[in-house]
């Protein structure tokens, strides 16, 4: 039975190399399927028992398997781009200079352009900039997992 709800393989294998790179990066010690059910049914009871003791609990009440483990992945890009320091110890990040910044800046002018057509400033767009950059890097590390497990 398919849990998590993979509608083709390619889905399956994308999970299982974010997973693996999240072991890597020391975000998880376990990147095996049954895991991340584990990890949603602890995270699920955390949520349960805050609830009762009258805590804020922000976001869904209950994680069902698929949107966990897409709530795991998107956890695990977004500390990979905001460079977070348990990545720090088990990952050394490329570095990116002014003239890389720069020109992501300039050949996606489109991501920085307010609703009526103004441009944000690349000094106001620059940590934004640093942090797709590094989103991209986190793409690579992924494909080439994929590539591997193919």
């Amino acid at each position: 039975m398919n849990l998590f709800c993979f509608t083709t393989d390619e889905q399956k294998q994308y999970a299982l190399a974010c997973l693996t790179f999240a072991r890597k990066l020391g975000l998880i010690d376990d990147n095996s399927l049954e895991a991340v059910a584990r990890r949603c049914n602890e995270e699920n009871e955390k949520r349960r028992l805050a609830l009762k003791n009258g805590e804020i609990v922000y976001g869904l009440k209950q994680f069902t398997l698929p949107v966990y483990l897409d709530y795991e992945l998107t956890r695990f890009r977004l500390d990979f781009a905001s460079e977070k320091d348990v990545i720090k110890n088990n990952y050394t990040y490329l570095p990116i200079d002014k003239k890389q910044l720069k020109e992501y800046y300039k050949n996606n002018s489109d991501l920085f352009t307010r609703y009526g057509g103004e441009k944000f400033k690349f000094r106001e767009s620059k940590m934004v900039v640093y942090k797709k950059i590094r989103e991209e890097q986190y793409d690579e590390e992924i494909n080439a997992i994929l590539r591997q497990l193919s």
